[in-house]
């Protein structure tokens, strides 16, 4: 039985909980055998040592990647303190190690208190960013190290949940953009003896949680009992976090043609910040019966219609 046949939501999210050794592209690849070759794609790519929530998109899904990746991210990490690597994660060569006997909890839990809020994180060379086109991972692995730029990122909320030793685990919540081995390899270094990621465990990705993930496993398991489509969201789902603007019929039909929704047209506002929108934030369009017709942008404050960006007439919620 295939997708088409076991679910009737075609098109959509399915929530992956990666295992060590998977590298996204290896899930992908899966899904897609799996699927008899349908269009899958993936929001934010985890390591191969990294685990957890892993969004892998089904057909017309792969649309709303853009959406899901502005997402904030809830982590685990075990930041190994004392042991410098080249990589910031346990896959590396060991730089330099200190010892790490002088660090006590109340050093630890100073330091990480630094690290809240927005901060600057210099993107580590063993990452997929690019400089002049050439991805910083192709440098590394030539011995070349490029100058880049520090960027913003933003770290809502940093606790430190154990110490064991010279271990210690943290739950992160940050922006996209946010590097956790690069996270604790500057925690190390705060504190004076280095540091590098010892593990990584993706717990949330926006509204996409680890206890609704499925194994690949079990994905195989329950797409061979016909019932794989019981656990992939549809699209209109996987947005939940978007506000809604819902239409007429005749606007509806008029947005599928990707035209602009002018503001006296909106019915009514519902869900997610309804009373509170920004300038340029996303949008989910529903006609009256409560299904997904696009995705759009809020005007500026001075405009008066909302822009189509997506258009997903046919979807059903």
């Amino acid at each position: 039985m295939d997708l088409a046949q076991s679910c009737a939501v075609a098109d959509g999210v399915l929530i992956i909980k990666k295992e060590a050794g998977w590298t996204s592209h290896d899930v992908v690849a899966k899904v897609r055998h799996l699927l008899g070759g349908v269009k899958v794609g993936h929001a934010g790519t985890l390591d191969p040592a990294a685990t957890g929530v892993l969004p892998v998109l089904i057909g017309k899904g792969t649309r709303i990647a853009e959406y899901l990746v502005e997402w904030d991210k809830e982590y685990r990490a075990v930041l190994r303190l004392g042991d410098t690597t080249d990589t910031q994660d346990a896959t590396g060569t060991v730089l330099a190690s200190h010892a790490t006997d002088q660090v006590t909890e109340a050093a630890i839990h100073e330091a990480v208190g630094r690290f809240r809020g927005p901060i600057e994180q210099m993107p580590p060379m063993y990452s997929a960013v690019k400089i002049a086109g050439v991805p910083l991972y192709k440098s590394a692995r030539a011995g070349k190290t490029i100058a880049r730029d520090a960027r913003t990122i933003v770290i809502h909320t940093l606790e430190v949940m154990a110490i064991e030793g010279r271990d210690v685990t943290l739950r992160v919540v940050c922006s996209k953009g946010t590097y956790i081995r690069t996270l604790c390899a500057d925690i190390g270094e705060t504190l004076g003896v280095g540091g590098h990621m010892l593990a990584l465990e993706r717990r949330r990705v926006g509204p996409l949680t680890i206890e609704q993930a499925l194994t690949v496993d079990e994905v195989v398991a329950r797409h061979a009992l016909g019932r794989l489509g019981d656990d992939l969201l549809s699209m209109d789902l996987a947005l939940s976090q978007l506000p809604v603007a819902v239409v007429d019929e005749q606007t509806a039909d008029r947005v599928g043609h990707g035209a602009p929704v002018p503001l006296a047209k909106i019915l009514r506002w519902e869900g997610a910040a309804a009373g509170e929108r920004r300038s340029h934030e996303p949008v989910r369009i529903h006609d009256s019966a409560g299904r997904l017709v696009a995705i759009g942008k809020c005007p500026e404050v001075s405009g008066d219609a909302l822009k189509v960006e997506k258009v997903f007439s046919d979807q059903v919620v």
